[in-house]
């Protein structure tokens, strides 16, 4: 049994997480007021003492605490640290991403008392005039801050717009005038606009709490900023900073709570064996383990194996059926001292795939290392080291070769190697039929939104394009299909979803209007005949249609058709794809959104 502490972004997370597991697990908030859908998981609202969350654990038998909660929860952080001492039960703290302090232009303060102090001292430097300080402290901080008032600072305190902080703010004295309020994601525009505040004091509240947009309209406005430094966590806990590091800490601490444990992509080993060896060459300091930071911005520690020269990681693919499990990826970092300084250059070596054909991130004759994973191992040295000499970084598979040959690559033109690939950086296993499950479980939640509609997505790069063309939309609408675009639909028939919007790219659609439900390369291949149809249909000259004989990808296909013919083309390709789904959705309709690599998106013309 798990417990989870959240009311925060970080605990929505957390739930999207655990309920993958379909395993029952308990979620608590102090007030009861986030709105949140549980299906595995079961709610607890109302503030836990020492006394009532020792009971607690031992009445469920909890192994486990996820501390989701805010980071000024001060006192709920000493009760849990408290509780999991004396009944020896393992923290997982579930940090929020943050800025870093030297990046921003601000008054740093280590406690209310010393931003008291440094206000008041800002108020003394500017006598004879009028001095307004706007609070985004929460309504907890009002009778903290009240003693600024006697020396003559006109406070506004900008609370949640709910009738339990209004009721809270009262209690601690505030005025009608003192208060205002959070309106959608303004971020205090349009209150700096209107009462031109001198001060700005806030929490150091993370990513997820808008720090970074506040502070950024402050000093638009010339207000200055004094920052409240988030309090120290226990040693105890132990800290992840994302749903990924969440749930690997899980798989470790638990092992039989998630049926299947996922595992990490080629990409994060090849950027591990990087830091690593970037650790040998420029610090001269070999390390065990290496925290990466992954695409989302969240770091996870993978642990590397440093030899002379160069540093190798054992690929775990979890319980994800992969043939690359097992394989070292390796990575030696060397100094280029005629190149250009601060720049990484990322080249394969042994075992990794040369690109023979158009269509990939890499040009042919280049190393099969996909855009992703080579931003990461960029983005990770330049981070941690800061170099100023240019870098060579040759990541290599000493296998790589011999286990090219049962997979794809050679089909694709990617001869001699594997492909250094991933997009999240952790591979998620599912059997089909968990998969499957954690769909249906998706779509309830979205059903349960109270939106009348469901955005399905193959995977984050299409949610990420679909979101910004639907910016309206809830975030719990988005499910992801992976491959099982019918399955999929059929489950929104099942529960009464009247629209679907169904997000897909080239690859999947082309499939897809060929009658592929399911478009898994086990089960479906691009069809060069097929798409030559729709290309005559859309009326493309034959020498355009001669082009596709080389192709090796359907996103090609967005460079080989002239522009002019990419809208009747896009039209065609979502008639085909219209005339399979429409009717697994008999009492709704299925919209499709045709997406190109840019993000841009084609809809259904208007007949």
């Amino acid at each position: 049994m798990i417990l989870v502490f959240g009311g925060t972004t970080e605990g929505r997370k957390a739930v999207k997480e655990l309920e993958e597991s379909g395993n029952i697990f308990y979620y608590s908030t102090k007030t009861g007021e986030q709105d949140i859908t549980l299906h595995h998981g079961v709610r607890i609202d109302g503030a836990l003492d020492a006394r009532a969350m020792q009971q607690f654990c031992r009445d469920h038998a909890i192994k486990l605490v996820v501390n989701a909660a805010h980071p000024f929860a001060e006192r709920l952080h000493r009760t849990i640290e408290a509780v999991s001492a004396a009944l020896e039960i393992p923290v997982i703290r579930f940090e929020r991403l943050y800025v870093a302090r030297h990046e921003v232009d601000a008054v740093w303060c280590k406690s209310y008392a010393e931003a008291l102090e440094m206000i008041r001292n800002d108020r003394a430097r500017q006598p004879g005039k009028s001095y307004r300080l706007l609070a985004t402290t929460g309504v907890q901080s009002i009778r903290k801050l009240a003693v600024l008032k006697e020396s003559g600072i006109d406070i506004r305190h900008r609370i949640l717009p709910r009738d339990s902080s209004l009721q809270l703010a009262y209690a601690q004295g505030a005025t009608d005038d003192e208060l205002c309020f959070y309106e959608g994601n303004d971020n205090d525009g349009t209150l700096l606009d209107t009462w031109h505040p001198d001060a700005l004091l806030l929490k150091e509240s993370g990513v997820t709490g808008g720090f970074k947009e506040k502070v950024k309209a402050a000093l638009e406005h010339h207000v200055k900023v004094f920052v409240i430094e988030r309090p120290v966590l226990p040693e105890s806990f132990i800290r992840v900073d994302g749903e990924h590091g969440l749930r690997r800490m899980v798989e470790r601490l638990l092992p039989d709570f998630y049926p299947l444990k996922s595992g990490l992509t080629t990409g994060t080993c090849a950027t591990a064996a990087a830091l690593a060896a970037a650790g040998m060459l420029l610090e001269n300091k070999s390390s065990e383990t290496v925290a990466v930071m992954l695409p989302n911005g969240e770091t996870i520690e993978v642990e590397t194996i440093c030899r002379e020269g160069y540093a190798t990681v054992v690929k775990d693919s979890g319980d994800d059926p992969d043939v690359t499990n097992g394989l070292e990826i390796c990575a030696s970092v060397n100094i280029l001292p005629d190149a250009l300084p601060g720049t990484i250059y990322i080249e394969g070596g042994e075992g990794v795939g040369i690109v023979t054909l158009p269509g990939f991130d890499s040009k042919p004759g280049e190393a099969a290392i996909n855009r992703v994973p080579r931003q990461m191992i960029t983005d990770n040295i330049m981070r941690r080291f800061h170099p100023r000499q240019a870098l060579q970084v040759v990541v290599s598979v000493p296998k790589g070769k011999e286990v090219a040959a049962k997979t794809f690559n050679p089909r694709l033109g990617i001869r001699d190697g594997i492909s250094i690939v991933g997009v999240s950086g952790i591979i998620k296993p599912f059997s089909e039929e968990g998969f499957l499950n954690s769909i249906r479980k998706c779509m309830l939640v979205a059903k349960a939104s109270g939106s009348d509609c469901v955005v399905i997505n193959s995977g984050a790069k299409s949610e990420r394009f679909v979101k910004q063309h639907c910016p309206d939309l809830p975030p719990q609408v988005f499910v992801e299909y992976g491959n099982y675009i019918g399955e999929t639909i059929k489950m929104a028939a099942e529960i009464n979803i009247p629209r679907v919007i169904l997000g897909v790219m080239l690859g999947k659609a082309v499939k897809l209007a060929a009658g592929h439900l399911d478009t898994h390369s086990r089960r479906s291949l691009m069809d060069k005949g097929f798409i030559t149809a729709l290309l005559a249909e859309s009326g493309c000259p034959e020498k355009v249609i001669e082009r596709t004989g080389s192709m090796t990808l359907a996103r090609e296909l967005w460079d080989i058709i002239p522009p002019e013919l990419i809208e009747p083309f896009s039209q065609t390709v979502i008639r085909h794809c219209q005339k399979h789904c429409g009717k697994l959705l008999p009492d709704g309709k299925v919209d499709i959104f045709l997406i190109e690599e840019s993000g841009k998106i084609h809809t259904e013309a208007t007949p």
